[in-house]
């Protein structure tokens, strides 16, 4: 890995998986997240693993989390690997693609979407 990969990210660096997050990495999975939102709020992180901006933004949201004792279904996707699906979720939610981004998801419907800095565990609990 060169000096830049390091400060800046690789194209192929993967992050650490926290254990709260599950993953979306087909259609069915992406469904199934859409299915669980009409029992309990969920939230999607639209991560893109070659932005240094991005890891910080997931870091610092995996910070929250882990000293919190709200429980939210977290659903991660990796845009990068996953393209198509992240433009699946701009679409059926009409959402503007950003990244990073959390979208929140009750009963099918996007109720709150952040993006960059403003991505918080508080998005979720509103």
């Amino acid at each position: 890995m060169s000096f830049f990969d390091k400060i800046f990210g690789g194209k192929n660096e993967a992050p650490d998986h926290k254990s709260f997050w599950k993953k979306i990495e087909s259609e069915e999975d992406l469904t199934k997240a859409i299915e669980n939102s009409h029992h309990h709020k969920i939230a999607i992180f639209k991560h893109s693993t070659s932005c240094f901006i991005s890891r910080t933004v997931l870091k610092n949201f995996e910070k929250e989390v882990e000293n919190s004792d709200q429980k939210a279904e977290l659903y991660y996707l990796d845009l990068l690997a996953h393209r198509p699906l992240s433009n699946k979720i701009a679409d059926n939610f009409d959402i503007r693609h950003e990244s990073p981004q959390l979208i929140v998801v009750e009963n099918g419907k996007a109720v709150n979407s952040a993006s960059h800095q403003d991505i918080s565990l508080s998005q979720i609990i509103k």
